[in-house]
């Protein structure tokens, strides 16, 4: 019996080496897109889409990456990282995340959650004292006492109330910002504003996870470009994942564009060079990835918090995490369907959200392009990566889930059933 074992598991080895491989450029593990599932011809319907885009002058190039069963089915570079040097774009590219950034934070904080710092209706004010007294905007002029305190659910969920991030700074202050601030001084120099609505009534998209970040800076006593270097990038092998671009990869940092006001083709907005070093790690935006690195973070959330035997959380956090914290509160950034957990969005109704993703599908993007999302049921992941100012005038986004999951030709959410749950708090 067990020589017939061994036989078996031998075969079933020399079976997986056979589809199974790694990307040359980017070491992450690829196969062959029928054995998890997935249709090549199919996949390539992708390519010609993102094509479409770069010939019609609409994006400078795109990097998409789509994988099943934690390996990477579709893996492509199109059009130019900066068109000016004529710099055709790479799989290694790295692109400004904008707020993909704060799953990353929000996972930073959940580890010390698990390490019992906190809980999460715990106030804020345990940590952060100096947001103690807030008051309540009640009409233009009028304020009022909060009926409950902010808690580290609020500002993990963008129900806190706290001010929008960024919104009313003038160019020279966003300079001091990237140049010389943290994101301490920053938030306690607004510490005295009222909040905007009651913690928890409402869903309001800003600065929630800069305080996420001061956070994880208070409890862990490091700075959050520390943090998450020494805990969750080297460990994951993260390895192009930074607030500040080394001087030797910004040779590979694609350059920014912007749509023109006469018929939205596109015109540089900024050079690969245009990043300056800065002190301000915050948790709304700042860092600067790959399609590979950033694979490696959701294919870890999307295994229950472990990749390649390094774990960061437990399948139970990640659970909690992927879990809408909401109910039907209005996510309008990204429109009816959806729902809130903690980092990231939650697909709570496919038809209402125009989304051909399972419910509990997870994701976000960023406002230079960049976007992902996490199928649990159908163990799939997509992303994304370009780099333009603005995008609403554009479907490349929705494209991608559909062009990726019109590929499936064996759907396995019929197996696992959505993650859903957490209503109203």
């Amino acid at each position: 019996m067990r020589t017939l074992t061994l036989a078996f598991m031998l075969t079933g080895l020399l079976s997986t080496a056979a589809w199974a491989g790694t990307d040359e450029q980017t070491g992450v593990p690829t196969a062959q897109p029928e054995k998890v599932g997935m249709s090549s011809d199919r996949l390539e319907r992708l390519s010609s889409v993102m094509q479409g885009y770069i010939d019609d002058n609409l994006l400078a190039g795109t990097v998409t990456l789509v994988a099943r069963k934690g390996k990477v089915v579709h893996f492509e570079a199109q059009g130019f990282r900066d068109i000016e040097a004529n710099d055709p774009m790479g799989k290694d590219s790295i692109f400004v995340m904008m707020s993909m950034t704060k799953p990353i934070v929000s996972v930073a904080l959940m580890m010390l959650y698990e390490e019992g710092h906190f809980l999460l209706d715990d106030p804020i004010t345990n940590w952060i004292p100096e947001l103690g007294g807030k008051k309540v905007l009640n009409g233009v002029e009028s304020r009022v006492s909060a009926e409950r305190p902010v808690t580290i659910r609020h500002v993990l969920t963008h129900t806190s109330g706290l001010d929008p991030n960024r919104d009313q700074l003038s160019d020279d202050e966003r300079a001091y910002l990237r140049r010389e601030a943290t994101v301490e001084k920053t938030l306690l120099k607004r510490a005295t504003l009222p909040l905007n609505f009651q913690p928890g009534e409402r869903w309001q998209y800003g600065s929630s996870t800069d305080y996420v970040a001061l956070l994880v800076e208070r409890i862990s006593g490091e700075s959050m470009d520390d943090y998450l270097r020494e805990r969750i990038f080297e460990p994951l092998g993260m390895l192009d994942t930074h607030y500040n671009v080394p001087e030797s990869k910004v040779d590979r940092v694609a350059a920014v564009y912007r749509p023109s006001e006469a018929d939205k083709t596109i015109e540089l907005a900024y050079a690969p060079s245009y990043r300056e070093p800065t002190t301000y790690f915050p948790g709304t935006y700042g860092l600067s990835s790959t399609a590979a690195d950033y694979f490696k973070f959701q294919q870890m959330v999307l295994n229950g918090g472990e990749l390649n035997g390094v774990r960061l959380l437990s399948p139970k956090t990640v659970n909690l995490m992927i879990t809408n914290h909401t109910g039907d509160r209005s996510i309008y950034i990204r429109g009816p369907g959806y729902g809130f957990g903690l980092g990231y969005s939650v697909l709570r109704d496919p038809g209402l959200a125009k989304e051909p993703l399972t419910p509990g599908s997870f994701s976000w993007g960023g406002a230079w392009g960049t976007i992902f999302w996490v199928d649990p049921a159908e163990e799939m992941i997509g992303i994304m990566l370009t780099q333009i100012t603005s995008y609403r005038h554009l479907t490349v986004r929705q494209k991608l889930a559909v062009m990726a999951t019109q590929a499936i030709i064996e759907s396995y959410s019929s197996e696992s059933p959505p993650v859903m749950g957490y209503e109203k708090r």
